[in-house]
């Protein structure tokens, strides 16, 4: 059966926490640099404007004023993305934090209302491709958006030292969600039929994910029906949320990452990237 990830109900309290935390912040913390290396917090937060302002446009009023490559090649998306971002975030480089709050308020609450107003089970307007899907059903492309929002806005709290979204509540759909792209990751890795490997991110926020490899390629579940695994990743839920949105790289985590078994489908489990990048 399907696992899917339900995040309808978290778009309105995630962004009353993003708006808690931008009317925190003092104006040396708008400047403070994030883990995305090209962008410091105020760049961040226009990047979130963005998306809300893309959802509400494009998604929600059907207007495409800038249309994607014909082509559907994923690295020119990807190219074509970044260049979309950058150009946002070069152009909203005049507008002030108050302004940016200003916009936040509004456009983050129509922005929820309309993800919550989306039928999970119908096809979604994009598809999810660092998963690997073609076409993707709304309750996918949902919560890729709530990874996000997520993410972007654990870069702010990490760069300013603020807590409030590493909980069990708001972790745990983002990193289940992530967990979507690993059978694309594993797409060109052979193993035996029924190898099976263990992916831990620890602490109570966490959990387990287990991949299986099938005749058809591998599979993604939730549950094993035993202790013999080719290979376990053990990964602390600070490190994993970076590493995924390839802020990070394997090569910065390995004294934080802990590896058994088959070395090399552990470490692809470590190169999966679950966002346009």
């Amino acid at each position: 059966m399907e696992n899917r990830v339900e995040v309808r109900h978290l778009f309105k309290p995630l962004d009353g926490k993003l708006m808690e935390l931008l009317e925190s912040l003092t104006p040396a913390d708008w400047n403070k640099q994030t883990v995305a290396k090209a962008w410091k917090v105020k760049d961040v937060v226009s990047h979130l404007l963005d998306g809300n302002i893309r959802a509400l446009s494009i998604q929600r009023d059907k207007y495409f004023g800038d249309l994607a490559p014909a082509n559907n090649n994923y690295h020119d998306l990807v190219d074509w993305l970044n260049k979309l971002n950058a150009d946002w975030v070069n152009a909203t480089k005049r507008i002030s934090p108050d302004i940016l709050l200003l916009l936040h308020k509004t456009t983050g609450r129509l922005a929820s209302a309309y993800y919550e107003s989306l039928n999970p089970n119908d096809t979604a307007i994009f598809s999810v491709g660092w998963a690997g899907e073609q076409e993707s059903l709304n309750w996918m492309h949902l919560a890729r958006e709530y990874t996000e929002k997520w993410h972007h806005q654990q870069q702010i709290r990490e760069a300013t030292g603020r807590d409030g979204i590493m909980t069990r509540e708001f972790f745990y759909p983002f990193i289940d969600t992530f967990f979507k792209g690993l059978p694309h990751t594993f797409k060109n890795t052979g193993a035996p039929v029924n190898t099976l490997i263990k992916i831990t991110i620890t602490s109570g926020i966490g959990g387990n994910w287990y991949l299986k490899k099938i005749k058809d390629g591998w599979h993604l579940l939730k549950d094993a029906d035993t202790d013999s695994f080719a290979a376990t990743v053990k990964i602390p839920p600070d490190i994993a949320w970076k590493l995924f949105s390839k802020s990070i790289r394997p090569d910065d985590v390995k004294t934080r990452v802990e590896i058994t078994g088959n070395a090399t489908l552990a470490g692809q489990v470590l190169q999966m990237v679950s966002v346009m990048a």
